[in-house]
């Protein structure tokens, strides 16, 4: 007999890649992978356990499933969260055309800016991470700094057209 393993147990499946299970049944889990989001998976398959949850199985609300799945697979995965570009614009190619016609365009395919564009978004969280931990830095230049990359991503917004996933965009300063 097969052990049931329960909700918040990370694996690691052959096709979806690394994921922490939300739900279980007899038969079924329910997985949210890194890189396929939620999928359901018999008990059986064939998978990996990287780290086992025993206990009870309980209920709890998506959205508190999704912020500790946020918090489990930022803390021990040694992927980069995988941010999917636009489906409008995956294959396609962005051109820079100067104003002086004698002068050729330069052709950069869509998905290589876009990368470029989310590890500056990566460079930036990891920049403020840092930041918020640092010992040597007092309270109000730190919360100068802060006030710096928040206007980065507020500039970054223009960017935001090219992210599939909403939750995934920049914010800049609210208006409120």
């Amino acid at each position: 007999m097969n052990r049931i393993l329960g909700i918040g147990s990370r694996i690691e499946h052959p096709d979806h890649g690394k994921g922490v299970i939300t739900n279980v049944t007899s038969q079924m889990y329910w997985v949210t992978f890194m890189d396929k989001g939620l999928e359901t998976i018999a008990t059986d398959a064939d998978f990996t356990v990287i780290e086992a949850v025993e206990g009870e199985v309980d209920t709890v609300s998506f959205y508190e499933v999704e912020k500790s799945l946020r918090e489990i697979l930022k803390k021990w995965s040694d992927a980069s969260e995988i941010v999917p570009i636009a489906d409008k614009f995956r294959g396609g190619t962005m051109v820079l055309q100067p104003k002086d016609s004698s002068l050729s365009n330069k052709e950069i395919p869509i998905e290589t800016f876009f990368h470029k564009i989310v590890m500056l978004r990566d460079r930036l969280r990891v920049m403020e991470q840092k930041i918020n931990a640092s010992k040597v830095l007092d309270d109000q230049y730190k919360i100068d700094l802060q006030q710096y990359i928040t206007r980065c991503y507020g500039s970054l917004t223009t960017f935001n057209v090219l992210f599939k996933n909403q939750s995934q965009q920049f914010k800049g300063e609210s208006s409120k």
